[in-house]
């Protein structure tokens, strides 16, 4: 789990991205007007994973007004901006993410995040390679994020041994997955957020 500062503004945001890469990024230039996936890669600190660079760059120009997210996402080439558009987040209330949300797919969720007593109140198991059900308390700590009081809460799967998450209004990224839970002897599937970044709500 990592905090990010949304860019403030879109020259902050291009000149930043816009940074040439990693050193042996040969075929990357600094303030060439282009932002490649290798400079995004740089700044959200990964490698390959295109769909975690998209749920970096996204959240990290959240604040950004429409007019001036639209002159950052048009600096986008190459391969960076068609793993945008393949992998752009939804932008969801809780309710909305157990609703509406879209298993595998990125999304961005407003709300305030609960921790629960999870080995007490959660039996729930998520796969992990090679295709191994793992009770999902023992990859993560478990918050629930609602937006109403009376509405299901969505749950946020937050990696174990990170710093806790705030209990306050923020922004979650990260990837909607499912683990499976048996109710009343019934198995069933449960939606939940699997965590990669957060920042301060608007």
């Amino acid at each position: 789990m990592k905090y990010v500062v949304p860019f403030e503004n879109s020259h902050d945001a291009v000149t930043t991205l816009d940074n040439g890469g990693r050193f042996y990024n040969l075929l990357t230039e600094a303030n060439d007007g282009h932002i490649s996936m290798q400079e995004v890669a740089r700044v959200a600190g990964l490698f390959t994973d295109k769909q975690k660079m998209v749920l970096y760059f996204a959240l990290s120009i959240s604040k950004l007004k429409a007019p001036f997210c639209e002159i950052v996402k048009a600096a986008l080439s190459g391969g960076i901006k068609l793993a945008y558009n393949k992998y752009l987040p939804q932008q969801l209330l809780p309710s909305q993410a157990v609703t509406k949300g879209v298993v595998s797919s990125n999304a961005i969720v407003t709300g305030i995040p609960t921790k629960v007593d999870s080995k007490r109140e959660l039996v729930g198991f998520i796969f992990v390679p090679p295709s191994i059900l793992v009770p999902i308390v023992d990859r993560y700590d478990i918050y629930e994020m609602r937006d109403d009081k009376q509405a299901e809460p969505l749950l946020i799967a937050h990696a174990r041994g990170s710093e806790k998450l705030p209990e306050e209004m923020i922004k979650v990224a990260g990837v909607l997955k499912e683990m499976k839970l048996k109710i009343d002897g019934v198995d069933t599937k449960k939606m939940f957020l699997e965590a990669l970044y957060y920042a301060d709500a608007d």
